[in-house]
């Protein structure tokens, strides 16, 4: 008998003497974990796809808007892909309408 003999002999009778229902156990944690990660995580990105979707598609000529990039402004032309907003007197810039972060409430740019 070796020093080795020693180590792995009792890991051996370790394993041995596990219980017999360990497979069903061990799946048990990667559902739990996927679940938890499905209603924390994914599931809440989801509805704000869904809400932000549903934003850009009630758009209208006249909405105050704010970009991803912080600029603020009045839609003044719609297109399919692409809005024209107003950002000062006779000032427009064209953005992608993915790029419309949030519609302002009326009179929020006059108040600023």
């Amino acid at each position: 008998m070796n020093l080795l003999d020693l180590v792995i002999a009792p890991a051996h009778a370790q394993a041995a003497a596990a219980p017999a229902g360990g497979m069903g156990m061990s799946l048990l944690f990667p559902v739990l974990l996927i679940g938890v990660m499905y209603f924390l995580m994914i599931r809440p990105q989801m509805k704000r796809a869904k809400e932000h979707k549903a934003m850009l598609g009630q758009l209208a000529m006249g909405d105050e808007v704010l970009t991803n990039g912080g600029v603020a402004g009045v839609v003044t032309a719609l297109g399919e892909n692409f809005v024209t907003v107003e950002i000062a007197d006779n000032v427009r810039i064209r953005v992608q309408r993915g790029s419309i972060a949030n519609v302002l409430p009326k009179g929020t740019l006059k108040a600023a």
